[in-house]
């Protein structure tokens, strides 16, 4: 029966998009003095270094060899799906994958979508090009899901 392994599958890949959501909604906050705190919070501003800090540039993500190779590993054996899925429901096989792999290796890929396609340029061309290709978008950035 191939449509109960696909379910369980899909079901799995849901449930770890939704958890991926649930943490980056319990992320800090930038707010020094959150609601129903009591007492004054001091801080000290932070020097900046570097010329042209402008402050809207996201920093890049530093993917490890091994957080890129796990990527590609998890990314290579959904290719097939992702050509007979389509670029819809492939995109959301695509966003199952990405998620759960930048939380267990600490990568903001809500923030900084770029870093799937950083990471799989250089652990596995040839995975991303196919992925490309069966998901009919321009880069693997363009099918992530994120802020």
């Amino acid at each position: 029966m191939p449509h109960s392994r696909w379910i369980s599958r899909s079901t799995l890949l849901a449930a770890g998009v939704l958890t991926a959501a649930a943490l980056a909604a319990c992320g800090p906050t930038d707010d020094p003095n959150p609601t129903g705190s009591s007492g004054s919070v001091t801080s000290t501003p932070q020097a900046t270094t570097g010329a042209g800090s402008g402050g809207s540039q996201k920093p890049t993500a530093q993917v490890t060899d091994a957080a890129g190779k796990a990527l590609c590993d998890a990314i290579r054996p959904e290719l097939s799906n992702f050509r007979v899925q389509g670029p819809t429901l492939g995109g959301v096989g695509m966003n199952l994958i990405v998620h759960p792999w930048g939380l267990q290796y600490g990568i903001d890929v809500l923030g900084n979508k770029a870093v799937v396609d950083t990471a799989t340029s250089k652990s596995c061309p040839d995975v991303r090009q196919q992925a490309i290709e069966a998901l009919s978008a321009p880069d693997l950035a363009s099918v992530i899901v994120g802020l």
